[in-house]
């Protein structure tokens, strides 16, 4: 899998131990009413691309109907904000920090940087210390960024919010029901031009890739929502879904879920990170993995419900 797009821990050659055993914190379910969560009506849309930008062996095609029954699901993803009342309230402790480390990019590394590194992608490195509380590792903390999109969050970490939420993870087909907006067969959740009269509509690498200077994050709600009320569906940051990751599909489904088992989670929309240069995976047919227990400084997720 492109470590571009989200280096896994297996990933690592240096001093890090990748995928390093550690024992799971369970998480009470709290169960309340969904609030704030958008309806998607459900019924049949196309799914995938067949787009000229689309990455050989992502799986992005054939382009293919799937039917789905209404379902909710957040209009953003999760903020650090909420993410510490989760914590305050059950006392979990994410996968990176009983590890010890996350992948930082390099640019905004603030020290704590292992000796180790992600092959053909030098940009990312290996930082002690690295949390969703101090996303660029010793020194630095989400103290200004309370409604920016929690990070360093594994799929492990996503789900069990999700369940202590009264919610659940969406599945791949959902989450790219309720990215459309209503649009079909779209490049984007506005259409097929990347920034309509010249306006930049999500948060993707501005300038050379990786020597620019990038601004990270945005707050969750920053541009303008989908035709559903979501928004950043592409940009800002990758996000978990329900599905292990497969690249056969069939030509009609409903409800799919995904196969039964794998060793990579589906992650989709693309990140503060992407840049056509190398990576154009903010586009919404493209998807791209990552195993479990990876976290890094450009995913997080938001949480899906049944109606």
């Amino acid at each position: 899998m492109s470590a571009c797009c989200g280096p896994g821990r297996e990933t690592v050659t240096g001093t890090a131990v990748a995928g390093t055993p550690v024992p799971v914190t369970p998480a009470p379910v709290r169960r309340e009413p969904p609030r704030g969560m958008v309806r998607i009506p459900g019924g049949t849309f196309w799914m995938g691309g067949d787009d000229p930008d689309a990455n050989p062996g992502d799986g992005e095609g054939p382009v293919r109907q799937v039917r789905l029954d209404p379902f909710l699901i957040d209009p953003a993803c999760v903020t650090n904000a909420q993410f510490a009342r989760f914590v305050k309230e059950t006392g979990y402790v994410t996968e990176a920090e009983r590890i010890g480390w996350s992948f930082v990019f390099r640019q905004f590394a603030t020290g704590g940087v292992m000796d180790a590194s992600v092959p053909q992608a030098p940009w990312w490195v290996g930082v002690e210390g690295a949390t969703w509380r101090s996303p660029e590792g010793p020194g630095s903390s989400i103290g200004d960024r309370q409604n920016h999109p929690v990070v360093h969050v594994s799929w492990n970490d996503a789900t069990a919010y999700a369940r202590w939420a009264g919610k659940r993870l969406p599945t791949e087909a959902e989450w790219e029901m309720a990215a459309r907006g209503g649009l079909e067969r779209t490049r984007y959740p506005w259409g097929d031009e990347l920034a309509p009269k010249g306006r930049q509509r999500c948060n993707i690498f501005q300038g050379p890739f990786p020597s620019a200077p990038s601004r990270g994050t945005m707050p969750v709600k920053s541009f303008q929502p989908n035709g559903y009320g979501l928004y950043n569906v592409v940009g800002n940051v990758w996000e978990w879904t329900a599905d292990w990751w497969d690249t056969r599909w069939e030509p009609y489904a409903e409800n799919p879920a995904g196969p039964a088992e794998g060793t990579m989670k589906v992650i989709r929309g693309g990140s503060y990170l992407c840049h056509d240069s190398y990576c154009n995976r903010y586009r919404l047919a493209a998807r791209t993995a990552n195993t479990p227990d990876s976290a890094t400084g450009h995913t997080g997720f938001r949480c899906a419900a049944i109606v």
